[in-house]
């Protein structure tokens, strides 16, 4: 049974976002609810303080490691202890294939770490599984 689920991208490369952006025009099941460019916005998007406040909660946040400001790992520390974020898939979508951060995200409550590949065929094609995966295999909590 597929559904439709509504993501949050944490993400300041804009050539990813916009590849990322692309793929998801072409699904009827991933919505981008909102794109992040650092951890702060982030944080304060899921919290919904200030502009945010009416926003929606996303279902499932696409988290990029490395960002100004507020890097992910930092990210994904903090919406694992907020009780309230915490029940959200995070997903590590990032270059990096270091063991010591594919350890780190897992051990942090990290859902998945999914490497990007450095080709837009090769990123197409690893999102569209993204998609299946987490819109027709998986369950994920609604909040």
């Amino acid at each position: 049974m597929k559904k439709e689920i509504d993501i949050l991208l944490v993400e300041d490369n804009e050539d990813d976002v916009y590849m990322i952006m692309s793929v998801f025009e072409e699904s009827t099941l991933l919505n981008l609810t909102y794109h992040a460019e650092d951890g702060e916005e982030a944080l304060s998007y899921l919290r919904k303080e200030g502009e945010f406040s009416a926003f929606k909660t996303p279902e499932l946040i696409l988290l990029d490691i490395n960002m100004p400001i507020k890097g992910g790992f930092d990210v994904l520390e903090e919406l694992k202890e907020d009780d309230s974020l915490r029940h959200i898939p995070i997903i590590i979508l990032t270059t990096s294939g270091r063991k010591e951060d594919i350890m780190k995200s897992y051990g942090l409550g990290a859902s998945s770490y999914i490497r990007k590949p450095l080709d837009f065929l090769n990123f197409h094609e690893i999102l569209k599984g993204f998609e299946v995966y987490w819109s027709v295999v998986s369950e994920i909590p609604k909040g």
